[in-house]
């Protein structure tokens, strides 16, 4: 891919193109369109154990905006206007993921994998990765450039944030064998690392400290780095009081996500997915 990544830099960087060079960039941003369909290139990527972000990507995706022409697009009965470089995909029964009838939506440049499951009204926007097994579940969004891993369960109405800028940002990544609750908020390039619980009405983001009961650590964020979720970590909402001032008078407090308890036997139990739901 060093070709692709130098012209879409090449592109990205020149600003307004001529109608003659926009032509080339079109043909350039095509073939990366669906390199990024078909998962061969990505926005992240886990290397060494940490995850670095690929900005190329990022530029890319944002040259197809700038690319773009309004068109109408009509889909049976409903009709749309969006970016002509950016259409909805149509998925085939080769590619082995199951769209249920219902209003869902994915994007062109975002990866779906064998095994996925996307159930009614969902949508995965442009850039995403989302990796086999993993279940979409209705009003759950998964949105620009967002790294989803295997056999994640994305329960009703989550909410998986996007980051396209800036362009060396980290998207939100979701690592394998995660569950995310129903209403659940993942924002800011957050990481959830592999097979960690987020009960239902947990939000996380960059300003939002986690406090571990368990091991009795405090995580956040920091300039360098997004805020990160340990493996195996079960999260629920919680609250914390307000020390000073009117607000401590009044009695109020602000909302923190808890880690009160590590991933064991009974917590697979009452999570683990019905095998013949796949």
């Amino acid at each position: 891919m060093h070709k692709l990544k130098s012209d879409i830099e090449r592109f990205y960087a020149a600003g307004t193109l001529s109608a003659e060079v926009a032509g080339q960039a079109r043909k350039v941003f095509s073939e990366f369109r669906n390199a990024l369909t078909r998962g061969q290139v990505r926005a992240a990527e886990k290397q060494d154990g940490q995850w670095r972000v690929n900005a190329w990507v990022k530029q890319g995706i944002l040259l197809g905006f700038r690319l773009g022409e309004l068109e109408e697009i009509n889909s049976a009965a409903l009709s749309f206007v969006d970016k002509d470089t950016f259409p909805a995909r149509r998925f085939q029964l080769s590619d082995r993921v199951r769209v249920v009838p219902g209003g869902s939506s994915v994007r062109e440049g975002a990866y779906v994998a064998p095994g996925v499951i996307c159930m009614p009204p969902m949508y995965i926007n442009v850039g995403a990765y989302v990796d086999e097994g993993t279940l979409v579940d209705s009003h759950a969004l998964v949105g620009s450039c967002a790294q989803v891993g295997k056999r994640v369960h994305l329960s009703a109405a989550a909410q998986i944030g996007g980051v396209l800028e800036p362009v060396n940002a980290s998207p939100v990544i979701i690592e394998d064998d995660v569950l995310v609750g129903g209403n659940c908020g993942v924002y800011e390039g957050t990481q959830v690392r592999s097979r960690a619980v987020l009960g239902a009405g947990v939000v996380l983001t960059r300003a939002t400290p986690v406090y571990d009961i368990v091991r009795e650590q405090v995580y956040r964020s920091t300039a360098d780095a997004p805020l990160v979720i340990p493996e195996n970590a079960v999260v629920v909402p919680g609250s914390r009081a307000i020390s000073k001032g009117k607000a401590a008078e009044w009695g109020l407090s602000l909302y923190t996500p808890v880690i009160v308890k590590y991933r064991d036997e009974k917590t697979q139990g009452s999570i683990e997915l019905e095998d013949l739901l796949r």
